[in-house]
């Protein structure tokens, strides 16, 4: 098994069923990478498209790196005040509107297989 796996299996209850329901989707249907980063699942293509956080609340965090260059049409994403990253909370698995979700990652996914990700941190090397 892989070490996201063994994380999510740290998790009990609803917040368990809905990280392996992310979980499952991101790797066996739209084949994405996963990877253990900053202590939490992170998928990626060509670069990091979105994360899974646990939160305290119980509820699941599904975030998006690139949270800011997307549309945002169905109005779920949020900021939480942060300035790229955007994301949806999720109580238990019957509370995600599937359709819309499979929208959502589908235009992430394509964000980042068409359009190079240039870092916006100031002071880097030139």
């Amino acid at each position: 098994m892989s070490k996201v796996w063994d994380f999510i299996q740290q998790f009990e209850g609803r917040q368990h069923e809905v990280m392996v329901y992310f979980h499952h989707l991101l790797t066996m249907e739209l084949n994405l990478e996963e990877k253990i980063r900053f202590g939490i699942p992170f998928y990626f293509g060509r670069s990091w498209i979105c994360y899974l956080n646990p939160l305290k609340n119980q509820k699941v965090e599904l975030a998006f790196v690139r949270g800011n260059e997307l549309s945002n049409i169905q109005g779920l994403l949020d900021n939480k005040g942060r300035k790229q990253v955007y994301s949806i909370e999720f109580e238990k698995v019957s509370d995600i509107p599937e359709s819309v979700i499979h929208e959502i990652i589908q235009e992430a996914i394509l964000l980042d297989e068409t359009t190079t990700y240039e870092s916006k941190r100031r002071g880097g090397k030139k």
